[in-house]
């Protein structure tokens, strides 16, 4: 018989309501076989006690239900964000304040390239931080005008592009493309936004983009995992699994040592040209959800609608943007939207639905309703994931249809000035990503990252959604602010829920997997400003523990 090692903890707090706080975990394989004191779980039969985190807070792992594998791509390029950030080997990237830091970062990037014609990619950027210095071709140019230069927004959505690239892929005026911009001459400027446009220089990025991935790719999105204690992750879209070689990539890598769950999302509709039909994917979902394993899932489905906010490709109601900006772009037609989800809901598949903007939650539940009354299905769990503009009676809507609610709360830092400023206004902002609104309507939610459109880690999240502070010290919305047990739960057992895993992740619990983060200090018990700064020292997955690479924070100096 296997033995049962007890691990006794600062404190555990286990998301179970019948037992939020113990002393210990009990572990026997890679399953929790009780929590409780260290003396009552001494009792089992065979039980060993083993104190190596004797002095941490124990947590569930947390669950990542809204992230992408291809974060682990996009360190090859060169990073060019305004904040911050660090990498899955634990190297701190400083940000670009300004777009001169920008360029002179592209420029030290392009004169280590060893041949004149590869090309220069970068990701990160945001010109919403720098009103009035948009960066496209005529900037780009600065930094070479022979060579290829592709700069990725953070948001994902858009993206830069030189002359170069122009001409070499033969964007010009006469280019048909929604997403492609122009200048008041109708000559292309560079800035090409969401799928369709960014499609046309799709070549330049192959192998490297958000939605490539390569075992190098998935083993350092699992390490991020590691150093910001998440042990369930998601890859909401990918393109690769109605192929055989990308479902090989996958079971090959997420394999019994990988130190993360991963839950993977076919792209079924919204970045371009789909390689099966609709019917043919669902169908293959259906025989691929056979092949999931304890760590790797597969038959899940990620639909886009619209684009980004800050990036004013969001779908927006009545009364708009705050400058009357010209509304969104839709990722596909709410005809082709409404095909796509009936033929995957038909085949009892989880989808989830990309909404940014009011009117796209708008059409996403329309869409929902009907379907649901042609084709019934109980506890279906579709997920309104980003539902940044959803509205009270939108939330009332999503209650009574049983949908739920993914909110990306680090919005409210990363872009929350933005947003009060520039794209909605602070009427509107006030009530962006409104968690305490979803909860006391009865939604069930999570919170995301959207990694790498913000960085990886639940503790952020948390933080952000129960201060609701920007960057300059404002508060975006004091009445949608939620407690920091609340925040807690929608990051384990709420994320869980969302990707229907809730029986065997998210909460520390007899018989599920002894899945755990490892903290240097309660979230509980420090300012809620703080708790993002929290150290994760690893996770342990499946009675397994990984170690983080992210350094401890110095030691303040001896007064």
């Amino acid at each position: 018989m296997e033995p049962t090692t007890v691990y006794p903890a600062r404190i555990v707090r286990t998301m179970d309501p019948s037992r939020p706080t113990a002393e210990a975990v009990a572990v026997r394989g890679d399953r929790i076989r009780a929590v409780g004191g260290v003396a009552e779980l001494l009792s089992y039969p065979g039980a060993v006690l083993d104190e190596r985190y004797a002095g941490t807070v124990l947590l569930p792992g947390f669950v990542e239900a809204h992230s992408h594998a291809g974060s682990g791509n996009v360190w090859a390029s060169t990073y060019v964000g305004l904040v911050d950030r660090t990498d899955p080997d634990g190297r701190r990237w400083a940000g670009c304040r300004t777009i001169d830091e920008v360029l002179d970062r592209l420029r030290e990037a392009e004169a280590e390239l060893e041949t004149p014609d590869e090309p220069l990619l970068a990701w990160g950027l945001d010109p919403i931080y720098f009103p009035g210095r948009p960066l496209a071709a005529a900037e780009l140019d600065r930094v070479s005008a022979t060579r290829p230069v592709h700069v990725a927004h953070t948001s994902g959505h858009v993206c830069a592009v030189n002359t170069p690239v122009l001409h070499r892929f033969g964007i010009d005026a006469s280019t048909p493309v929604t997403g492609v911009v122009k200048d008041d001459t109708g000559k292309p400027t560079g800035e090409l936004r969401e799928f369709a446009a960014m499609a046309l220089v799709g070549e330049l990025t192959a192998g490297s983009s958000l939605l490539d991935v390569d075992e190098r790719a998935l083993r350092r999105f699992a390490q991020d995992g590691v150093n910001t204690g998440t042990t369930t992750l998601t890859d909401l879209g990918t393109t690769t699994l109605m192929d055989d070689d990308g479902v090989a990539l996958y079971r090959s890598t997420v394999d019994e040592d990988y130190p993360a769950r991963l839950n993977v999302f076919h792209f079924g509709a919204g970045v371009g040209r789909v390689a099966l039909s609709l019917a043919d994917a669902a169908e293959r979902l259906v025989r691929l959800r056979g092949l999931s394993t304890e760590r790797l899932r597969f038959g899940n489905v990620k639909l886009m609608l619209d684009g980004s906010i800050q990036g004013f490709t969001a779908r927006l109601l009545e009364p708009g943007y705050f400058g009357d900006q010209p509304n969104g772009i839709w990722a596909v037609s709410p005809e082709e939207f409404h095909e796509a989800f009936e033929t995957f809901h038909r085949a009892g598949l989880l989808v989830h639905v990309h909404c940014n903007g009011d009117q796209t939650t708008q059409l996403f539940l329309d869409t929902l309703e009907a379907v649901l009354t042609a084709h019934p299905r109980p506890d279906h769990r579709h997920t309104c994931t980003h539902s940044q503009l959803s509205t009270p009676a939108q939330y009332r809507r999503m209650a009574a249809l049983g949908a739920c609610a993914n909110i990306f709360a680090n919005h409210i830092w990363a872009w929350g000035d933005q947003h009060l400023d520039i794209t909605v206004g602070p009427d509107r902002a006030a009530r962006m990503n409104a968690a305490a609104t979803a909860l006391r309507l009865g939604v069930p939610i999570s919170l995301h990252s959207d990694t790498p459109v913000t960085p990886l880690g639940p503790l952020h999240s948390v933080k952000h959604a129960v201060t609701r502070l920007t960057v300059s010290g404002r508060v975006m919305g004091e009445h949608e602010r939620i407690g920091v047990q609340e925040a807690l739960e929608a990051v384990t057992i709420g994320g869980a829920y969302l990707l229907r895993t809730d029986h065997e992740v998210g909460s520390l619990e007899a018989g599920k997997f002894a899945d755990l983060a490892v903290l240097a200090d309660d979230p509980l018990a420090v300012a809620p400003e703080d708790i993002g700064d929290i150290h994760v020292l690893g996770t342990v997955v499946g009675g397994r523990h990984h170690a983080t690479r992210v350094p401890a924070p110095a030691a303040d100096p001896a007064p």
